[in-house]
């Protein structure tokens, strides 16, 4: 990721190597903000409280706080009581059992002395694998905007994108973003329409942060806004991130993701959705399957943003809210997955 003109990476390991230091995503874009975590229970404080948010990177950080967790108490108790605090932070994204359970099996018949040592290692290696998936991912996707492009070389390629799968979300470079970055590296003049995801406001906090730091020309627009610019013909595609792929190919995303979804379908527009391996579920039969989080009622009732007296928090209504933080796009809606393997037209 490119931050205040530096290229970094989302999760890192701290100096003396025994924790790891992220950007706490809350304070974002208002506060840029490192902060280590050096126990499996910061980890899951992190994950849950969405300090770090984004399905491998949720993933990235959990693998981490089971190492952590190891090197504190290798046992098979130990192990056992990390893994279930950390899987139960937050239920949708399936990275986060997967990472899991990859620190898990590397360590499981290895002596008590060396798990911690292996645990990191295997989180380690999840990281940089994920970096090079999400690179793959954007050269595949290069090569789709440059197809895009070529249909009205005279103008910017229009891409809208809903939430955050940029690096924030990732170890680097993201999923949905990551051929973005890569075309506006390579010279195509693309424009990103940025929903503003509420009720958290990923998109305008987040994904419009990110795009400013790589200095890839955007809008933020309000959630509704999408479906009237496709009619309008100012959208050449929607790329998106996810959360969860099941083994139909129906698309587990940020709330809101459906509508985009069928707006496309409406008006011709294609609908990709970026990911990498480790977000596909095939144990998973369809989108119905998949438990949905229902997040604190304020992150809808209030809104925090700056002040010249420092950060705020107002009223927005005393009424009942909901607040579902995903919702699910069935596969005949989606005109191809972005991956590390290249465009597929489905999954499995």
């Amino acid at each position: 990721m490119i931050l205040e003109g530096a290229h970094h990476r989302s999760i890192t390991r701290t100096a003396d190597g025994e924790g790891v230091c992220i950007l706490d995503q809350r304070l974002l874009p208002w506060e840029v903000r490192w902060v280590e975590l050096r126990s499996a229970e910061a980890a899951a404080t992190a994950i849950r409280e969405m300090w770090t948010r984004g399905a491998p990177m949720i993933g990235a950080t959990a693998a981490y706080g089971l190492a952590m967790a190891l090197a504190v108490d290798p046992d098979d108790a130990s192990l056992s009581r990390a893994y279930q605090a950390l899987l139960a932070t937050r239920p949708t994204a399936v990275n986060l059992r997967w990472a899991l359970d990859q620190v898990r099996t590397a360590v499981a018949t290895l002596p008590e002395l060396q798990r911690a040592d292996a645990a990191f290692a295997r989180a380690d290696a999840i990281c940089d694998e994920d970096a090079s998936l999400c690179r793959a991912i954007g050269e595949h996707g290069l090569a789709l905007l440059r197809s895009l492009h070529a249909a009205n070389p005279d103008r910017p390629l229009n891409i809208l994108t809903h939430c955050n799968a940029g690096w924030l979300a990732t170890v680097d470079y993201g999923t949905a973003t990551a051929p973005i970055y890569l075309a506006h590296d390579a010279g195509i003049p693309v424009h990103v329409w940025v929903d503003e995801t509420r009720p958290r406001n990923q998109g305008a906090l987040l994904t419009a942060f990110e795009l400013a730091n790589h200095g890839v020309p955007h809008t933020v627009i309000a959630d509704n806004a999408g479906g009237l610019l496709m009619m309008q013909g100012k959208v050449d595609a929607v790329i998106v991130g996810t959360d969860r792929v099941t083994a139909n190919g129906d698309v587990c995303n940020k709330i809101g993701t459906y509508l985009k979804a069928l707006a496309a379908a409406d008006n011709n527009v294609p609908f990709y959705v970026a990911l990498p391996y480790t977000t596909f579920d095939p144990a998973t039969p369809t989108g119905a399957d998949v438990p949905i989080e229902e997040r604190s009622p304020e992150e809808l009732t209030r809104l925090t943003g700056p002040s010249a007296d420092g950060i705020v928090t107002i009223k927005v209504t005393d009424s009942p809210a909901s607040n579902p933080a995903f919702d699910v796009t069935p596969a005949r809606l989606v005109t191809g997955y972005i991956t590390e393997r290249g465009v597929l037209a489905s999954v499995g």
